[in-house]
């Protein structure tokens, strides 16, 4: 005869808890550290990355008089104070007003250590050796106010709700992307300072993100995309579509000045593959950052199972 406690059913964990693989987390960690070393070998210690780097920042020199780039330039002036003004407001209110006092510490260094860590490796790791191309003799690798604008937002996209994480990353990855495209137009940044920002951030968002998960396992639940406007698969498939489109333009870009082509000589060619590479890259690591997050994400109960587990509470 099976004892009174086989009769009843098995049921499920009531929810799976929050980055119930931390292994992911300093996997991304780590594939974000070999591409930011990969990124500087290529674009700085070879002459073909040096040659690609800084033609598309030469011909931004085309539109440096435009309209667009005193545009751009005035949004640059600003930007550091709208990255703290916006990022240290947003942390502040959630902070206090739902009680996550130290999800917002790890926020907070979390961007102060990605800052950090870019003015070192600008200043003291990474220099910039003579290959044969007329350019700056010194590094400007990774880009300062790109890291600024990007760790403003991932502070942001680490401390909201899950639910409300694909719309950050979404709008946040936006603000990073615009931000790097226009210290290019502004012969500011090469687009390599850029992607070594987007990276550096990557890596610590990735640890800050792991922290708040592990910590935070209380508020990092939710029902999965979709059960709110701010977690529709519709942010994530935009930040694709935008990478793909731009690996488009990239793509033909390069292909009108490729040995064969009726054009031999690029006017603007590198620029616009330049600006798309940082596209690429920065909505390239808004989708992974989704894709993390949403997956590492603890799971609440479903209705079903609430509701069997209520039965069985009451046969007992």
């Amino acid at each position: 005869m099976r004892s009174q406690s086989a009769d009843k059913p098995r049921l499920r964990p009531a929810q799976v808890p929050a980055a119930s693989h931390p292994s992911l987390f300093l996997l991304a960690a780590g594939i974000c550290l070999v591409g930011l070393i990969g990124v500087y070998l290529f674009f700085v210690r070879t002459t073909t990355g040096q040659y690609i780097d800084e033609s598309a920042l030469e011909e931004a020199t085309a539109l440096a008089q435009g309209r667009t780039a005193k545009a751009t330039t005035q949004f640059l002036d600003y930007l550091p104070v709208i990255s703290l003004v916006l990022a240290s407001a947003a942390v502040l209110f959630v902070a206090v007003r739902f009680r996550r006092r130290l999800a917002a510490v790890v926020a907070v260094v979390t961007a102060a250590g990605a800052n950090l860590s870019t003015q070192w490796l600008k200043a003291d790791v990474f220099d910039r050796p003579f290959r044969g191309i007329s350019t700056l003799d010194f590094n400007s690798l990774p880009s300062g106010h790109t890291t600024l604008a990007a760790s403003a937002a991932a502070a942001v996209f680490l401390v909201v709700a899950p639910r409300w994480r694909p719309l950050a990353a979404f709008g946040g990855g936006s603000y990073a992307v615009a931000t790097g495209v226009s210290t290019l137009v502004n012969q500011w940044h090469r687009p390599a300072d850029v992607v070594a920002a987007f990276l550096v951030v990557g890596f610590w968002t990735a640890l800050g993100g792991l922290a708040i998960l592990r910590t935070g396992t209380d508020w990092n639940t939710w029902d999965g995309y979709g059960e709110h406007w701010a977690s529709s698969q519709l942010w994530p498939l935009l930040s694709a579509l935008a990478g793909v489109g731009a690996a488009g333009v990239a793509v033909y870009s390069l292909a009108q000045i490729a040995p064969g082509s009726a054009q031999h000589v690029s006017t603007v060619n590198y620029l616009w593959a330049g600006a798309c590479l940082i596209v690429i890259f920065g909505y390239l690591l808004t989708v992974a950052g989704t894709v993390l997050f949403g997956g590492a994400a603890g799971r609440r109960p479903r209705p079903e199972l609430q509701s069997a587990a209520r039965r069985v509470r009451g046969t007992q």
